[in-house]
């Protein structure tokens, strides 16, 4: 997540179905996986449905929540963190590789994590949102690592007791690639038991969220999923 995000499409469906999810009576921690600006390309701009009333069934309350951060230019994810927009827990630290030598990056890596578990133990569902999702081989080794999340660090809030969604942001593959990057969570040995659920975001680009849920929590999250797509936001989010 980038500050430069906030507020847009993408926002709003996630922030909706977290609402969603909290209103079922489950407890929600979000880790943003914060990262720099970056101004490479025209990533975040997709505000439009702010002044679409297309969109502003699907939750009014939230929909003009995010259109006056916009309008105000409060284009930072602090501006969600209120029990109005999502009443969760945040953990909003950024995780920045600019000025951390390559040597360095996994320490600095590993003390930020746990300090994001410390701050969202206790959660019942941790929503955790890199920019571009579960990490893949060729990022693991490079700046932009702090752009994915390593599997590793989903297990580690599963075992503390939560149950996990990741979001996965849909690059040049087809679906199987990321069903099948998720099949494989789902035989960890670290998440035994978990059941496995997957929402896909279709409006303008397309996103993914993928559920790691304990026993303990997956017929509550089923329901409010059901919920969910009976209700207006059937329209934006299909089941994977």
């Amino acid at each position: 997540m980038q500050d430069r995000y906030t507020g847009d499409i993408g926002d709003y469906g996630k922030l909706g179905m977290l609402r969603h999810l909290a209103a079922a009576g489950l407890r929600v921690g979000v880790n943003w996986y914060r990262t720099p600006d970056e101004d490479h390309n025209e990533d975040g701009r997709f505000t439009q449905y702010a002044h679409d009333n297309t969109y502003r069934d699907c939750d009014p309350h939230l929909w003009a929540s995010l259109a006056q951060i916009l309008d105000t230019k409060q284009r930072r994810v602090e501006s969600l963190e209120t029990p109005d927009i999502l009443d969760a827990v945040f953990y909003s630290e950024p995780l920045d590789f600019r000025k951390v030598s390559f040597w360095e990056r996994e320490e600095k890596r590993a003390d930020w994590h746990r300090q994001a578990l410390s701050a969202l133990n206790g959660c019942e569902l941790v929503f955790v949102d890199p920019d571009n999702g579960l990490m893949v081989p060729s990022a693991r080794r490079s700046k932009k690592a702090n752009k994915y999340v390593l599997p590793e660090e989903l297990f580690d809030y599963y075992q503390q007791g939560a149950s996990v969604i990741y979001y996965q942001h849909k690059a040049r593959r087809q679906d199987s690639f990321y069903t099948g990057q998720h099949n494989k969570l789902l035989r960890n040995e670290r998440v035994q038991g978990a059941e496995g659920l997957g929402l896909k975001f279709a409006r303008t680009s397309l996103r993914y969220y993928w559920f790691l849920l304990r026993p303990e929590h997956a017929e509550t999250v089923r329901q409010s999923v059901a919920s969910l797509l009976a209700g207006p936001w059937g329209g934006c989010f299909k089941l994977r």
